[in-house]
C-alpha cells in the first residue's frame, strides 16, 4: 500500500469510526471469496458505541464468515474493516484484541484440564498485575455467578456454565465491543434466560455487542438492532419488531434448504 492509500484509509477511519462519531466499528465494502465462491459480498455494517445488534440468517448466509473478518481470522478479498478511529483490516487477531476487540465462538474454547481459576488467569496475564489477579479473578466470577466454581475442573462444569466461563474470560480483557457466536446454542431455557441477563447487562455497563443467533426469542429478548444477512450480503437491518413482520425475511427462513455455512461450502481452503 502506498503512503498515499494509507493516508487516505487512515482519513477514511477517523471519518468513520472517530471521535465526533457514536461509530464503534464499520465496514466498508466488505468482501470474502473462497475460490469460485463469494461468502461475502459488499457488506457495509456499522455498530454504535455501546449498541447491542444482533447478527441473524439462514444457514449458509456468511455469519460466522463475517464475525471471522472483524476479528482478523480471514483476511478480506476486498474492503475495509474500521475500528475507534483506526484501519484495523490488515491488523493480525492479537493486534485486534489489544484494540478492544473480543470474541466468543459458538463451541466453548475454554482450558478443560484447568480449574476455573487458572482459566481466567490466562487471559488477565494481558491485562493485570499478579497483585490484581486474586481480586479481578473473584469479581468477574461473582458477576458471572461462578464463585463457587472457582476451583472446579472446567471439564466438568455444565454446558451453560462453560459458555458463561468463556464470556467471562473474553471481559477480562476489557473490550469496548464483544462478537458472540450463537452464545445459547444447546442450552436449557433457563440457561438461555441467564445468558440473556448477562449479557444485557454487560451492555449497560458500556459494552457493545454484535450477537450471532437463531434462536429469535433470545434476540428479542437483548436485541437494540437487527440484522439480516442472506446469501453474503445484508438483506435488511431494523428493529426485532420491524425484522420479524417484514414478509420477505419471513420468506428466507421457511425457504432455507438446511446447506452448511459458505464457509463450510467452500471446503478446506475456507480455512486458510
Amino acid at each position: 500500500m502506498s503512503v498515499h492509500d494509507s493516508t487516505i484509509k487512515t482519513t477514511a477511519a477517523v471519518d468513520e469510526t472517530g471521535a465526533g462519531t457514536n461509530r464503534i466499528l464499520q465496514t466498508r465494502g466488505l468482501v470474502k471469496r473462497f475460490g469460485g465462491l463469494t461468502a461475502i459480498d459488499d457488506v457495509d455494517f456499522a455498530v454504535e458505541e455501546g449498541e447491542m445488534r444482533c447478527l441473524i440468517g439462514p444457514n449458509g448466509a456468511g455469519k460466522s464468515t463475517f464475525l471471522k473478518l472483524i476479528t482478523g481470522r480471514h483476511a478480506p478479498s476486498d474492503g475495509s474493516v474500521y475500528y475507534d478511529g483506526a484501519d484495523i483490516t490488515d491488523l493480525d487477531s492479537y493486534e485486534r484484541v489489544d484494540q478492544g476487540i473480543s470474541i466468543k465462538f459458538q463451541v466453548p474454547s475454554i482450558y478443560p484440564e484447568l480449574t476455573v481459576r487458572q482459566n481466567l488467569r490466562v487471559p488477565l496475564q494481558r491485562v493485570a498485575s499478579r497483585s490484581e489477579y486474586d481480586e479481578r479473578t473473584e469479581a468477574t466470577l461473582e458477576q458471572f455467578d461462578l464463585l463457587e466454581e472457582i476451583d472446579t475442573v472446567a471439564a466438568n462444569l455444565s454446558h451453560g456454565q462453560q459458555q458463561r466461563l468463556e464470556i467471562g474470560m473474553a471481559m477480562t480483557l476489557e473490550p469496548d465491543l464483544m462478537l458472540l457466536d450463537e452464545p445459547v446454542a444447546g442450552l436449557s431455557i433457563e440457561e438461555t434466560e441467564e445468558i440473556a441477563e448477562l449479557l444485557v447487562e454487560l451492555n449497560d455497563e458500556g459494552v457493545a455487542f454484535v450477537v450471532i443467533e437463531h434462536d429469535i426469542d433470545f434476540v428479542a429478548s437483548i436485541a437494540d438492532r437487527v440484522t439480516v444477512l442472506h446469501q453474503g450480503e445484508i438483506f435488511t437491518e431494523g428493529s426485532i419488531e420491524d425484522v420479524r413482520a417484514d414478509p420477505e425475511v419471513k420468506r428466507i427462513y421457511l425457504g432455507e434448504s438446511g446447506e452448511a455455512d459458505a464457509e463450510e461450502r467452500a471446503g478446506p481452503e475456507a480455512d486458510h
